[in-house]
């Protein structure tokens, strides 16, 4: 089984990635009559993110053990994707988890949704239900429209919801990616009146930094100061964009060497840290270790 043990008195957890993503860009192309938007993103997945820790039990309990002090076991995105599969498959074993967190809430880069998806993959195959990898995702599209994209585990283009995802093979890139301590509501952004909602849709062979924005990058702008000032920064030395409806603000090299050197100088007040983007989820090669 793939993972490190954390203790003497947890011998059978098992630890695995749960990756960040990036939305290289994103369009709003209209409202939809369940709620949410239709949209068009790049979803790049990063070898960088939070850590799930998995302990199977027969006792048939779900636990979270560790986690976000300021989050509700029953509000973790973690602890409700195993209740929702334990649900579809009448599962009567049950599990301890904990997350390590390492991605920003609210920040743009999927952290809870990633979570959900790696307790859903390991779950699925440490109790044994061997679903299907498109039943684990539209689980998941219940919890969050981000989660499928994790289930699949590739880089993606997206659209719908996000859910309708086509594997892409993006350039290789490192990522300094600069989080200004601050959290913005996905619920909040997709609510205000002067979001964009009707970019013209575009085709995968039109993904090129002069075609693409950020829809939601001017409300988040105007709204929350700080990402403002995040954005003004690196945009004086790169070419900066937002991660999804988050706080976080990114730009791309071509060596881990250029983007360390430009994370140096990320101002003490925000939180800087480099990360390679990867075609395939580092949960996929953890999973393939499992017999």
């Amino acid at each position: 089984m793939s993972g490190t043990k954390a203790s003497a008195h947890a011998e059978t957890v098992s630890w695995w990635p749960a990756p960040a993503k990036l939305n290289l860009f994103l369009h709003v192309t209209g409202r939809r009559s369940d709620g949410y938007h239709d949209l068009q993103t790049a979803f790049q997945l990063l070898d960088w993110g939070d850590q799930i820790g998995i302990e199977v039990t027969g006792d048939g309990r779900i636990e979270r053990l560790e986690g976000l002090e300021d989050v509700p076991p029953e509000k973790d995105l973690a602890v409700r994707a195993a209740q929702a599969l334990k649900d579809a498959c009448g599962v009567s074993q049950g599990v301890r988890i904990r997350v390590r967190k390492r991605v920003p809430v609210g920040g743009g880069l999927g952290g809870g949704s990633s979570d959900a998806a790696t307790v859903l993959r390991v779950l699925d195959r440490l109790w044994g239900t061997r679903m299907g990898v498109p039943e684990l995702a539209a689980i998941g599209l219940k919890l969050g429209s981000d989660v499928p994209i994790f289930v699949h585990g590739s880089s993606a283009w997206a659209e719908g919801r996000g859910e309708r995802l086509t594997p892409i093979e993006l350039p290789d890139a490192w990522y300094l990616i600069v989080w200004p301590r601050v959290s913005v509501s996905t619920a909040g952004i997709f609510q205000a009146p002067e979001l964009t909602r009707n970019s013209p849709l575009i085709t995968i062979r039109a993904l090129s930094p002069a075609q693409v924005r950020n829809d939601c990058e001017p409300v988040v702008r105007c709204r929350y100061p700080a990402v403002a000032e995040a954005l003004d920064w690196m945009g004086a030395r790169s070419a900066a964009r937002l991660s999804g409806t988050g706080s976080c603000v990114f730009a791309s090299y071509p060596t881990v060497a250029e983007a360390e050197r430009v994370a140096a100088r990320v101002p003490d007040e925000w939180k800087g840290f480099v990360a390679r983007g990867v075609n395939q989820s580092p949960l996929m090669a953890a999973l393939a270790a499992i017999i």
